[in-house]
């Protein structure tokens, strides 16, 4: 039987991501009795205190057992944890030791959502991939930079250790390890019963790029803010450059630490953006967009749309735009 930990951390936590990933392994269990075969799983609430935690001033949610109590476990889940990140890791850091002390004795791990700084407290990520929810990766990447984020991503494996992407997308990482501990069946089973879309692998699509302006670096800051101003121009590195008196070198070594993306990938991500709004928005074709947000290559326009969106920008149009979905 494979013993699995939920963490009941302290602050403000996703409770759906505690009950969720409760309930599916669970009716993993319910699946099997059906079937007359013994339980897989056993599912035990895991925090700090006996005390019940209590979120959103209304839930309460009381552990099974504390830290002391699990001598050994097989799968560790980390619940999404809200607010002040570095705040809401010293309230849990006395959960990092333990959790290593896990790994180390052969305990999988499993962060769901922004479960992912927890995670990535413990050093366990160092040198290793990692996804999270899109809204947090660019404070992910400032307070972790030896993790590799990919927050494209739905789910990261990496020898054991598991990570999630944004908000209900942590309900396909428990199906992925619902089909590697108890088989494909009853991952698709369970996909089935909770309407779960089976091996979705990326959030790209539901991605909001905003720019990150979170930064010190004022000519960065205004580049940015001329690129998003006129993003249907031509704009070139070395005139950005020019503009603000920097050298294309420095221009780019600055724009890559601030905004963790180069200025090429900059123009193309705001660009992108602009398609996206309108493509959701508007009436206009796939061709009327590209040339508005200043786009000339057709080819060019949509190999970089699914290179960011996973999707090409009619099957966009088509999945996102109210008056299309509402004419099919």
């Amino acid at each position: 039987m494979k013993h699995i930990s939920i963490l009941v951390p302290k602050g403000d936590v996703a409770l759906s991501c505690i009950e969720g990933s409760f309930t599916v392994f669970n009716k993993v269990n319910d699946f099997l009795a059906a079937s007359g075969r013994s339980p897989l799983f056993k599912v035990q609430l895991v925090g700090l205190a006996r005390a019940p935690e209590t979120y959103h001033r209304l839930f309460a949610v009381t552990p099974d057992l504390i830290l002391d109590e699990v001598s050994q476990t097989d799968l560790i889940v980390i619940p999404a944890v809200n607010g002040d990140y570095q705040q809401v890791i010293s309230m849990n850091k006395e959960f990092f030791p333990w959790i290593v002390k896990q790994h180390h004795k052969g305990a999988e791990v499993a962060s769901l959502c922004v479960g992912a700084f927890l995670l990535a407290s413990t050093g366990l990520l160092d040198g290793k991939k990692c996804s999270t929810h899109w809204f947090a990766a660019h404070h992910f990447r400032k307070m972790f930079p030896d993790v590799e984020l990919v927050s494209e991503k739905i789910i990261t494996d990496e020898g054991g250790i598991y990570s999630s992407g944004g908000a209900a997308s942590f309900y396909n990482l428990i199906i992925y390890l619902v089909e590697k501990y108890a088989g494909k069946e009853l991952a698709v089973l369970c996909s089935k019963m909770f309407e779960i879309e089976f091996e979705r692998s990326t959030q790209s699509a539901f991605i909001i790029f905003e720019g990150q302006k979170g930064h010190d670096d004022e000519p960065i800051r205004k580049a940015q803010e001329y690129i998003e101003q006129n993003f249907s121009e031509r704009i070139s590195v070395d005139q950005l450059a020019a503009m603000f008196s920097l050298s294309r070198r420095n221009l780019e070594r600055r724009f890559k630490k601030a905004t963790s993306n180069t200025a090429v990938e900059y123009m193309q991500r705001v660009k992108i953006e602009a398609a996206k709004n309108s493509l959701e928005t508007g009436s206009e074709n796939v061709t009327e967009v590209m040339y508005k947000v200043g786009y000339t290559d057709t080819k060019a326009f949509r190999t970089t749309f699914k290179k960011i969106t996973g999707l090409s920008p009619q099957e966009y149009r088509n999945k996102y735009n109210r008056q299309v979905a509402v004419a099919s």
